[in-house]
């Protein structure tokens, strides 16, 4: 009896794999395709649930991409991952209200350029990095700021530490990979006179003792500049008169597959109560007479355009006015 009732287990076993959803007849190929493109591996349980959140992510990209969009997705790394788990793993673990009600950015008397990308204006931004599974974007957007910033007064693109922001910077309301904000990582490097290059603090991508080395800190703040809360075109003329600045904004589930284009939403909020993700925008300009910003994420190169996106500027997309700010050095 034993046996028939495992023979039975077995089969609703192998009936529970071997169809989990209705698939169409290209999806596991793709999903051959795509694992051996990304070097992922899974046992059987693990592959078949894995293959049904591929195919449910190939369909919402196919159906995005049939609409009319400013915007396309694709499949990337993340496309075996449902939004919930991205989020666990990607983004801020709470969204940070994170916004400067008066800041304290000066505006320049000088024309704004109908666009400017930093990336050619000389050697003023690092090549794109990967956080990993670790809620640290403000530790990159904060490196990404510093670092421009620095090159820009001084003439030397330093690579800086992400670490160290995760491991030391929690007495400035900062959670490492739990997650933090760029203005607060700024005021951390300020007050603790200087933060390390990535060489002599190299990433971990998990939470670690503090190991700052006073003694090796290679870049420095002098103070911290926050843009006035909602107000787009004092980030315009930072970016056009100063150089790259740090912002934050909110992703959701549409942002994660995004490819190339403008991207634009309906389901993000525009306050600065929801952000949960920081970056760097290292430039503006404009598409079919769309004003977008171009923005350098940390999620890989292999993520949207080598690493960048453009998003929507003008109409605080996504909150992404709420929160600006940059080091002054």
């Amino acid at each position: 009896m034993w046996r028939t009732a495992f023979v039975a287990l077995l089969a609703l076993w192998e009936i529970s794999i071997a169809s989990p959803v209705q698939l169409g007849t290209d999806d596991e190929y793709d999903f051959k395709m795509w694992m051996s493109q990304y070097n992922k591996q899974y046992d059987m349980t693990e592959y078949h649930h894995r293959l049904k959140i591929f195919a449910e992510n190939k369909r919402m990209i196919e159906k995005h991409n049939a609409g009319n969009h400013t915007f396309t997705m694709g499949l990337n790394q993340f496309s075996d991952l449902t939004f919930a788990e991205f989020k666990r793993s990607f983004l801020l673990n709470e969204p940070q209200n994170c916004s400067a009600t008066v800041g304290n950015h000066v505006k320049g008397h000088r024309h704004y350029p109908d666009s400017i990308d930093w990336r050619k204006k000389g050697n003023f931004v690092t090549p794109v990095k990967n956080q990993g599974g670790c809620g640290s974007c403000w530790t990159f957007s904060t490196t990404g700021c510093l670092e421009s910033v620095t090159a820009i007064s001084t003439g030397k693109l330093l690579d800086l530490s992400e670490q160290q922001l995760v491991d030391c910077a929690q007495a400035f309301n900062n959670h490492g990979c739990s997650g933090g904000l760029p203005s607060q990582a700024f005021e951390y490097i300020m007050y603790n006179k200087g933060l390390m290059t990535e060489q002599d603090y190299p990433y971990l991508g998990f939470d670690d003792d503090c190991s700052f080395d006073a003694k090796k800190a290679a870049a420095f703040v002098k103070d911290v500049v926050n843009i006035t809360k909602y107000d787009e075109m004092d980030m315009v003329d930072a970016v056009a008169n100063h150089n790259p600045i740090s912002f934050a904004y909110e992703v959701t589930n549409d942002f994660m597959h995004y490819q190339k284009g403008v991207y634009t939403s309906t389901k993000c909020h525009n306050t600065t109560d929801m952000v949960n993700h920081a970056v760097l925008a290292v430039g503006y300009g404009t598409e079919n007479e769309l004003p977008y910003w171009i923005v350098k994420n940390s999620w890989g190169v292999r993520w949207g355009m080598e690493g960048y996106f453009y998003i929507e500027r003008g109409k605080n997309m996504c909150g992404l006015a709420g929160c600006s700010s940059y080091p002054v050095v």
